[in-house]
Parts: C-alpha cells; structure tokens; sequence
C-alpha cells in the first residue's frame, strides 16, 4: 500500500467511524425527543430549550473555543513526536479548560436572577440557572478530554466516549422525567453534564503523560494562540447565531410563524441528516491537516483528498434527496411539511459547493490564521444573510433555497481565492473531474424531479442514482481498494 492510497484509507475510516457514531447519535436524540415531548409537553420542552440555550450562550461566551482550537496545538505537538512538549501542551490547555469552565460558572451563577428575568420574563428560575451554571464547568472540562482524544488521533476511544455518553444520558433522562416531569429538568441537565464528564475522562486517564511543571510564563507562551484562535472561533459562531436568528426574526414578521417552522425543518434535513458527514469526516481531518500544517504542498493534498471523498460520498445521498425527498419530509416530519421541498432542492445543490468550500476553509484553522478565518466567516455570514433576505422576499421558501446554492457558490470562490493568494492552494485536476461529473448529474437529477411528472421521476431517477454510486465506487476502489477492504473485513468477522 502506497503512502497516497493509506492517507485515502485514513479518511475512510474516520468517515465510517464517526459516520456511524453520528448516526446513533441522532437516533438517540430522536428517543429522547420523543420521551420528552410525552413526558414533559410542550411547555416542558420549551422550558428545557430556553434554559440550555441561554446557558449555550454564556459558554460560548466565555469558553473561548478552546473545544476546536486546542486540537491544532495538541496535533502540532504531537506530530513532533517529543513527550515532553505533548505534556506541556495537554497541561496547559487543561489549565485553560478549567480557568474558563470556572468563568463561565461564575458568570451564569451571578447572573442568574437577571437570566431568569431575561430568557422567561420573571424570576422564578433563579435557583434552576444556579444550578445549572456547574454545567459550564463539566461540559468545559469534557470538551477539553474530547480535543485531548481528537488532538492525539485516539479516534475509537473518541467515538466510544460519544455513544456511552449519549447511551447512560438517554438512560437516565426518561426515568427522572417519568417520576418528577417538568421538576426532573434540573437534574437531567446536571447528571447528563457529569455523565459525559465522566467519559470522556474515563478515555482519556489511560493515556500516558509526563508530569510537567507549569510556570505563569509557559502557560501565558503555550496559551496565548489557543486563546486568540479560540476567541475567534467563538466570535465567528456568535455571529452565525445572530445571523440565524435574524433571518428568522425576518421570515416571521414578512411571512408567518409556519414558514419559520419549515426553514427549521428543511435545513434540519440538510445540516443534519446530509450534514453528518462533514461532522464525521471533520473529527479526524482537522487535527491531521494541523499536522502538516507548516507545508503548503502536503496541505494541498491533504485538502483535495478530503474534498474528493467528501463529493464521492455526498453526492448519490444528494441525488437521492433530490429524488425522494417527499417520501423523506413525510417519514422524517409529516405532509404538512412537504412544502419545503422546493427549499431542499436548490440546498441540495448547494452542498456540492459547500463540501469543497469547507475542506478548503479548515486550512485557515490549521494554519492558525485566526485573523483570516474570522473575517472570511464574517464575509460571508454578512452576504449569506442578504442572500436569504432576498431569496425569500422574492421566492420565499424556495428562494431561501436558492439563497443558500448562491451562498456556498460564492464562499467557495471567496476560501479558494484566500487560500491561493496565501498559501498557493489549487484543486486538483482529479478534483475538478470528480466534482463536475457528480454535479451535472445532481443537475440532471433536479430538472427531472423539476420538469417530469411521477412515476418516471423515480424511474429516471434511480437510474441517475445508480450510475452516481458506481462513479464513485470506480474512483473509491482506484484511491482505497474497495474490494480488498471488504475482504479483509469479512476476515476479521469471520476470526471472531
């Protein structure tokens, strides 16, 4: 096996891996909503959204993004391959973990009576918000396990970690809200926070590190480009919330509450369901991109294999929303919520850009370009936005869908163009040749499902479908040996 077709391999399996992991995990997140809409009604869930989304906020806050930028440094320092260093990198960021868990406690325990009068309009749940503040310390300090696993490429222990968390959660979630109901709330939301603790610490106290003394002067040195690239991160994702919440502020008071509602929806299917794989495939791809992140070249390859797989794998499951994305919206929501299709067709496409816009994006991450990536995202949060405020003043759902194709067109270019200028990035012809046969097909599959009436939509289809999936099962089996994979799999299953 050559080193190109192990790095190919590489990003296989960390797909498959957290590909699956997300996959449960939204089936237990699924469980749970259920339970609880039955347990605790509609008044209960509000209740539990507006208290974890006010504490949400004051974490990202006051977390510094330290969940995402402490995977760069610990990657670098382990690329290294000096223990010594690896230990003081991991001892500082845990120092940090704890310094702005803390913070964020506090905060949410001083400020609690003024939350409480903020999120519900009374104090009445002064005592639960002070409660609850411990919770941005557990979390914190779970977040800094998780980058410690991800940092150091301990990908099954990460995945591992993931399901028992959401596994004991859902465990205890249903039996305190059967027995206490809308009381159970607190309590669910403290438990939960220290079972993930309890994990992700589990995972990571087998991992050896040399004791390390820090001084004031090695914390502020080691600390200093955590905490900046952090506190960009968590600037850029502010400004994606206030951007979210914008739109929707607007689409309800030009159109109505319904119409907010299925833009939740239909971009629950997208960012979710097809979103997965960008989570999946991000675990493991940030941390070895930071690796080889002092070369340009090796960032450049890392880059286009990332974005070929990523298009090899995303687009027969887009074509296939394309095509039966009304028996999806029914099985996933119900009929009522079908008009949102023409949404989910124009966004469809747009993952296509959106796929190679991301993979390009990450180079600014691992570069530790946190200036640049702050005000790219800033860019093209400010034109995503008037792109959607235009396309649903003008084509309302669907408008919005189209918003978002433009949107990610434009992104792509704008990271692309950065990238050239500064680190002398190119596409790949391979790239390029992968890209553009899946999305004509992509293309041809929406004017199908846009200009031929059922049932030969689905006939015409799946015969689209089909020929997207042996494309890329061509171009995989050319990158990673798809057969000798299968083989030594079933191998494996057979010797157990």
């Amino acid at each position: 096996m050559n080193k190109q077709q192990s790095s190919y391999r590489q990003i296989m399996k960390a797909t498959s891996l957290f590909g699956g992991v997300q996959v449960f995990q939204i089936i237990i997140s699924v469980i749970r909503s259920k339970f609880v809409a039955i347990l605790l009604g509609p008044s209960g869930m509000g209740i539990v959204g507006l208290l974890t989304s006010t504490t949400g906020l004051v974490a990202g806050l006051t977390n510094f993004g330290l969940g995402t930028s402490a995977i760069k440094n610990i990657s670098e320092a382990n690329a290294t391959g000096d223990e010594n260093r690896i230990s003081t990198v991991i001892s500082v960021m845990r120092r940090l973990v704890w310094i702005t868990g803390i913070l964020g406690a506090v905060v949410t325990l001083v400020f609690s009576s003024w939350l409480s009068q903020f999120t519900f309009g009374n104090r009445e749940y002064t005592l639960a918000f002070v409660w609850i503040s411990i919770t941005l310390l557990f979390n914190q300090l779970s977040a800094g396990e998780l980058v410690l696993l991800q940092g150091l490429r301990k990908l099954q222990e990460l995945a591992k970690a993931n399901v028992y968390g959401s596994i004991a959660g859902l465990i205890v979630t249903v039996p305190l809200y059967y027995k206490f109901g809308v009381k159970g709330i607190v309590p669910v939301i403290v438990i939960t926070a220290l079972i993930t603790l309890f994990f992700s610490w589990y995972f990571t106290k087998k991992i050896k590190i040399n004791k390390t003394k820090l001084t004031k002067e090695i914390t502020i040195t080691e600390g200093k480009s955590m905490l900046v690239m952090g506190f960009m991160i968590s600037l850029s994702g502010l400004i994606s919330l206030a951007v979210a919440y914008i739109l929707r502020i607007y689409i309800n008071r030009t159109g109505n509450i319904a119409d907010v509602g299925l833009y939740n929806a239909g971009f629950t299917i997208i960012n979710t369901y097809v979103g997965m794989i960008f989570t999946a495939m991000a675990t493991d791809y940030y941390p070895r991109l930071a690796a080889v992140a002092q070369s340009n070249d090796l960032c450049r390859q890392n880059i286009n294999q990332q974005a070929e797989i990523a298009i090899l794998i995303l687009a027969p499951i887009l074509m296939a929303f394309l095509i039966f994305i009304n028996w999806a919206v029914i099985l996933l929501y119900s009929s009522q919520f079908l008009a949102v299709t023409g949404m989910i067709y124009w966004a469809a496409l747009g993952m296509f850009f959106k796929a190679a816009s991301w993979a390009v994006g990450f180079v600014f991450l691992a570069k530790g370009a946190s200036k640049i990536f702050f005000w790219s995202e800033l860019v093209s949060n400010a034109y995503g936005l008037l792109f959607s405020i235009l396309g649903y003043h003008w084509g309302n759902l669907s408008g919005l869908g189209l918003a978002f194709l433009i949107s990610y067109f434009v992104a792509l270019i704008q990271v692309f163009v950065i990238a050239k200028l500064k680190y002398q990035f190119s596409f790949t012809p391979s790239f390029v040749k992968i890209f553009i046969i899946q999305f004509s097909l992509a293309l041809i599959s929406f004017a199908i499902v846009s200009l031929i009436s059922k049932p030969y939509t689905y006939i015409f289809g799946i015969v689209l479908i089909g020929i997207s999936c042996w494309y890329s099962y061509i171009e995989l089996e050319s990158r990673i040996g798809v057969k000798e994979l299968v083989r030594e799999f079933i191998q494996k299953a057979r010797k157990r």
